[in-house]
């Protein structure tokens, strides 16, 4: 099973980016998905989450009303919408992919089953 993220890169504050996550080796209608963040120097953290029916998310409140996750199970493709983008975003994102955890375990790095080696996302101008 592997996930590889794509869509990173340097973009001005306020600007907008929109990452990818491409799932292999597994079918992700059975998982729940996670996209988390990895400033320099700094802890893994949650960013998103949604869940195997796709029909609950959770945000960090430091990106609610910024950031969207979607699904396609079709493309077994994650996707995180990042707009309004603030220095502070900048980071090493990473998606991961889990079966059978609630809302509350969200944003729990433990949580998560797979991952993926991540992509360099730097807001600067």
């Amino acid at each position: 099973l592997q996930l590889v993220e794509s869509g990173g890169g340097l973009v001005q504050p306020g600007g907008s980016l929109g990452l990818s996550c491409a799932v292999s080796g597994a079918a992700l209608d059975y998982y729940a998905i996670g996209w988390f963040r990895q400033p320099p120097g700094k802890e893994r953290v949650g960013v998103a989450y949604t869940s195997v029916d796709g029909g609950r998310t959770v945000y960090a409140d430091s990106v609610k009303g910024r950031f969207t996750i979607s699904r396609d199970n079709a493309k077994n493709t994650v996707y995180l919408q990042m707009n309004s983008l603030k220095p502070e975003d900048t980071a090493v994102y990473y998606c991961a992919i889990a079966k059978d955890i609630t809302t509350a375990q969200a944003m729990n790095v433990g949580s998560y089953d797979y991952w993926g080696q991540g992509t360099q996302v730097t807001v600067s101008s």
